[in-house]
């Protein structure tokens, strides 16, 4: 322990009306399963619960509205790649170049190995505008001050991805449709469909596919985007029959995103899939710089694990 703030972890959440009227206890082992009953009553004997503040029993009663603080101190996160790099700087924002395996926010078991805790302890408070999925690299966006932040926001002109896809494409595709629940065992996939179903909601989404080059079984393509929805291009490509290489969700088997949850992938799942990551990369960040209101254009190059998956795949090098 450093002594400095963001060391000590908070996480929060509200009591729903739906959650009310049970003991904490129970609340913790139905809402939280990574620990077992045994284990919640040592994080609240120890001191990590607190209600509205106050240091909670196990027995405390739970009532819509409240404030349920868990200040974890053995998490043990998993190892990531940590070697960002700063594209541009000043005294309103970053540019930041992002490895494939870092996650942009805290999340589930991430805090301290998440690229929004390695930016503010070496800038300070930080407010990342854009964000991209754990296994993407690339270019993201911070600003230095909330009113920069909702500034660039509104700023951003272009955003350009390179993926590597499954398949030939060989003519470009405008994505112009919608995001939609993809029936999955997993909730959180989506589908990219052309026209809403009768009776499902969904998000506009526009995404314009360009192929760069094909290779043995698989296509490098340029994919701009017009909305920015969560794993918009993952889906659309899975949708339309391009499978992300790497991708364990949208990939060519979502199974390996389960098998995941439960340890290291096997050889054969990892054979399948070509890569340890999704093969998704920012290429290009396009934005009005909010302070003198001159365009700025960054690029960053295609990474190496994708290098090298393209010449393997019988393509030149990509620059």
């Amino acid at each position: 322990m450093t002594g400095h703030p963001l060391d000590i972890r908070v996480i929060r959440s509200r009591i729903r009306p739906s959650e009310a009227g049970v003991a904490l206890i129970d609340h913790l082992v139905r809402r939280f399963t990574y620990r077992d009953r045994e284990n919640w009553l040592q994080r609240i004997a120890a001191g990590e619960l607190l209600i509205d503040g106050t240091t909670a029993a196990p027995d405390s009663l739970l009532t819509a509205g409240m404030t349920l603080e868990y200040r974890p101190t053995d998490i043990r996160e998993p190892e990531v790649d940590t070697g960002y790099s700063i594209c541009y700087e000043d005294d309103l924002l970053l540019v930041v170049d992002k490895p494939g395996n870092l996650p942009t926010h805290p999340s589930g078991i991430f805090y301290a190995h998440t690229l929004w805790y390695l930016l503010t302890k070496r800038f300070g408070p930080i407010h990342l505008v854009n964000r991209l999925d754990r296994e993407t690299s690339g270019l993201l966006l911070a600003a230095k001050d909330p009113r920069t932040a909702a500034k660039l926001a509104r700023a951003v002109k272009e955003k350009t991805y390179l993926a590597l896809v499954a398949g030939r494409m060989t003519e470009p595709i405008d994505a112009d449709g919608y995001l939609i629940p993809a029936g999955s065992v997993v909730r959180k996939k989506r589908a990219f469909v052309r026209e809403l179903p009768p009776g499902i909601s969904g998000e506009t989404a526009r995404t314009r596919l360009e192929p760069v080059m094909t290779g043995n079984g698989l296509s490098l393509i340029r994919a701009t985007l017009e909305t920015g929805r969560m794993h918009q291009i993952r889906a659309t490509c899975c949708s339309l029959g391009y499978p992300l290489a790497g991708d364990k969700l949208y990939g060519v088997d979502e199974t390996c995103y389960l098998r995941l949850r439960h340890g290291p992938l096997p050889p054969e799942d990892l054979a399948r899939l070509q890569m340890p990551r999704q093969a998704l990369h920012a290429a290009r960040l396009r934005f009005i710089h909010p302070g003198h209101g001159g365009e700025c254009d960054l690029f960053s190059p295609l990474p190496p694990d994708m290098q090298d998956l393209i010449c393997k795949s019988g393509m030149p090098r990509y620059i």
